[in-house]
């Protein structure tokens, strides 16, 4: 049995386009109305989740020092009787409501603070160069001052004359509450 397809269309929200200067200057009014409401709702917003968030904090850290502490103990523990849990071939062991592990990190790579330079050079006097990494890029920015050297370069565009459309409505500043 073939299974049907359904296609979704996606659809706008009717937009009201202005029919004169006077109705676009309304509509800007009307965006700036809207984007000061939007502003006031999502600081008040922001106020709310602030004050939770402050709160709750203690509860929050109290807990996180409970788990830790458990997580700790749980740890020493295990560690103590691993050959026990593990039965001494495992790295992990279910014990009826969780279970517990080890889990061997992949090596990594560490270099010195400070000691990248030093490390490159004797990689290189040891001659290990494979070991040390040549990038490069196209310096964008060097094009961009100097476009007329790359004209004409295969597969290099350099855009200009792009304009974006903006409205800003017109806003004023908001009091600080200081004194002039």
């Amino acid at each position: 049995m073939a299974k049907a397809t359904v296609t979704k269309l996606k659809t706008r929200a009717p937009v009201a386009v202005p029919q004169s200067q006077t109705d676009c200057a309304a509509q800007i009014k009307k965006l700036g109305d809207v984007q000061r409401e939007l502003a006031r709702r999502s600081a008040d917003l922001n106020d709310t989740i602030a004050q939770l968030a402050k709160a709750a904090e203690p509860r929050l850290q109290a807990l996180q020092a409970q788990a830790e502490a458990a997580t700790e103990g749980i740890a020493v523990w295990c560690a103590a009787n691993r050959e026990t849990l593990t039965g001494g071939k495992g790295k992990s062991a279910n014990l009826i409501t969780g279970e517990i592990g080890w889990r061997q990190r992949p090596p990594k790579c560490q270099v010195g603070r400070g000691m990248e330079a030093d490390v490159i050079e004797t990689l290189k006097a040891l001659g290990l160069e494979e070991f040390v990494r040549i990038g490069e890029s196209i310096n964008k920015e060097a094009i961009l001052a100097s476009p007329d050297e790359v004209r004409g370069v295969k597969g290099l565009t350099i855009v200009t004359g792009e304009e974006d459309f903006y409205v800003q409505p017109f806003a004023l500043a908001a009091p600080t509450g200081e004194a002039a």
